[in-house]
């Protein structure tokens, strides 16, 4: 029988952001939930995909009665060109966020603001690439990685090099298609070439291209982003945390970190550990100073520091509403502008960080390699200073909406936690054979990589939760990334307890490795790690990824990044259930090429399915499916 009593609701979350809608209404202040009903109902057009505005002879709209625009392309052509920018869009910010990264790394000095914490994985790397490693300087050796790892965004021959890393069977699927990408830069570029008006209206190609550029954003500038995030902050081992509004503390000076990229986030977690600034924080009568984290800059530093996880994308405004954060300090993307009007309405200070992501009503504080230390001193001082203008009659902390969580379950930490359980059997060890042999045995039926963000045009958070405790429940292992991570961390689902939720079969294995069912794997770009760990099962099963009992699931997803990651996980042979349908329905060819028609490509294709309760059925079904066909 289930015990609920360790577990946070959907309806306990959803309680919570009422009471905080009213101290947004105290203010005069608008919220995401306002602002859906200002847009509602949503363009018709635009939700189908059939609305063009690329060039100025439109924008062209298709209807029966006006079948084409103007240059004559049909909805087929308008939706798929649509769909191929979403993809480039998505592919940009993930790739970009990895070209930063590279950057860090290549600024890296024994004496510098960024050093290299795992000289294993830079190692590991340098011999993968070629680079020479033997009596030379460490940071001579991360410097060539970093500097071949950026040829990858603009070389101009050949393909990436981290598709080497795919089975054999995936790499000839990519090759056979044409859809392997070369320099990360140049599928981008072809893609919005592609796209101009007067180029392809061939909806086909155009999904090739999508592809290809997923690929590119997975295979590539996200993998890279994640290689060197670990060389520069540390591989994620399991470390304990946790998540919720009620991370948030009264009597200390809270900070939020928001956003991506964790060059930033790492230096302020750093700068407000110093000894100098906890006295200075106690001198102006707070208890300490607490860092709380939203989004994937939260998984970032949960998984590396232990900092606790505040909330996921639709949770930004609730965590100013509070009327206890001192500072929110954002890197890039899914920031609300309106975090800087509401941040007005408090005594929020509200810091931009990067010229990426420049926002009305911010102060804005551009980090550089050089000063980044410097700066997080200046911020946290900043912080603690405004710690004495909180107004106590807008303070509401939800202090029973925190839940315990394990996260940082990397590729090399699932490794190492497999080893625990193998120590007599040597020929198990540094492999993914014992998950292969549970899954073999029927112990566990198989797994589902969970990811995304949570979106208005549904109940947030609901089908994330509700979907993992029926996956559970039928001994179907879950991992996670993002904003999906967090909402289970949110609801109690990553911590060890939640074992009580599964299937005897899941059950027993959580009670043997010590694991939570939920893994987290952490940020976005770290789904990259999902493509390694599956493709690592297929070569130690001996099968191709295609075959695995394994599937992806965006319930809630609402950017172009999760279009461009969902291109690369179905490129990469792993069926894909979205609870959000794609804005290419105004194409019923469209449509059929990215159900159907790319499994007769790379073997793959998407399952839509906006009942959550049905979706999760149709992705139990799909596992059972993919068993009997290997005969397990």
């Amino acid at each position: 029988m289930e015990r609920w009593d360790h577990f946070t609701t959907v309806e306990q979350m959803e309680e919570v952001s009422v009471k905080l809608k009213e101290q947004a209404c105290a203010v005069c202040a608008d919220t995401w939930e306002s602002r859906v009903k200002n847009q509602t109902p949503h363009c018709k057009l635009g939700d189908s995909g059939i609305c063009c505005r690329i060039c100025s002879m439109g924008p062209c709209r298709i209807t029966p009665k006006s079948p084409r625009g103007i240059c004559g392309a049909d909805a087929g052509a308008i939706a798929g060109r649509n769909y191929l920018r979403m993809v480039a869009g998505g592919c940009s910010a993930h790739s970009d966020h990895g070209r930063e990264i590279a950057h860090t790394l290549y600024s890296a000095s024994a004496d510098g603001n960024y050093k290299v914490t795992d000289e294993k994985k830079l190692m590991d790397l340098a011999a993968e690439w070629g680079i020479e490693t033997e009596g030379r300087d460490l940071y001579d050796i991360a410097h060539d990685c970093a500097y071949k790892g950026l040829l990858e965004y603009g070389k101009p021959f050949g393909n990436l090099l981290f598709l080497e890393r795919a089975t054999e069977e995936r790499q000839q699927v990519w090759q056979r298609e044409g859809i392997a990408p070369r320099a990360v830069d140049r599928e981008v570029t072809t893609a919005m070439h592609m796209t101009h008006m007067g180029n392809t209206a061939l909806p086909e190609a155009l999904v090739r291209q999508s592809l290809r550029s997923g690929l590119a954003d997975g295979w590539g500038g996200s993998m890279m982003g994640t290689e060197f995030t670990d060389i520069l902050f540390g591989t994620p081992k399991p470390t304990n945390t946790e998540a919720g509004l009620g991370c948030l503390d009264k009597e200390m000076v809270n900070i939020i970190i928001h956003g991506h990229d964790p060059a930033m986030s790492e230096m302020l977690v750093v700068a407000a550990e110093d000894r100098d600034m906890l006295e200075y924080a106690r001198s102006k009568g707070a208890k300490g100073i607490n860092i709380c984290g939203l989004c994937c800059t939260a998984n970032e530093v949960a998984m590396r520091h232990g900092i606790r996880m505040a909330g996921n994308f639709l949770q930004q405004e609730n965590a100013i509403l509070t009327g206890v954060v001192e500072m929110i300090a954002v890197d890039v993307q899914c920031i609300f502008p309106s975090l800087g009007p509401l941040s007005k309405c408090f005594h929020t200070k509200f810091v931009t960080t990067s010229p990426i992501a420049r926002i009305p009503d911010a102060i804005h504080m551009q980090f550089t390699q050089e000063t980044a230390r410097e700066q997080a001193r200046e911020m946290v001082r900043m912080a603690i200073d405004n710690f004495e203008n909180r107004d106590p009659a807008k303070v509401f902390v939800p202090e029973n909406m925190k839940q315990k969580a394990t996260v940082g379950y990397s590729c090399e930490g699932i490794i190492e936690t497999l080893d625990t359980v193998t120590n007599s059997h040597v020929d198990l060890r540094s492999t993914y054979k014992p998950l292969i042999e549970c899954m073999d045995s029927g112990v566990l039926r198989g797994a589902v990589a969970i990811v995304g963000c949570n979106n208005p045009k549904v109940r947030p958070d609901y089908s994330h939760i509700e979907i993992m405790k029926e996956l559970l429940k039928n001994d179907i292992l879950v991992v996670t990334t993002g904003c999906s991570a967090q909402a289970a961390a949110k609801a109690g689902l990553m911590s060890k307890e939640a074992k009580e939720l599964c299937g005897e079969g899941l059950k027993r294995v959580c009670t043997l490795a010590d694991i939570p069912p939920v893994l987290h794997m952490g940020s976005c770009v770290d789904i990259s790690r999902m493509m390694l760990l599956v493709t690592g099962i297929a070569k130690d099963w001996g099968i191709d990824v295609t075959q695995l009992p394994v599937v992806g699931c965006a319930p809630e997803w609402m950017s172009e990044k999760a279009v461009s990651i969902a291109n690369y996980v179905v490129a990469t042979g792993i069926d894909t259930y979205l609870g959000i349908e794609p804005q290419v329905s105004g194409s019923e060819e469209m449509m059929e090429l990215i159900t159907n028609g790319t499994r007769e490509m790379v073997g793959a294709g998407y399952i839509i399915n906006t009942d959550p309760k049905e979706l999760v059925k149709a992705m139990i079904d799909g596992i059972e499916a993919k068993r009997a066909a290997i005969g397990i």
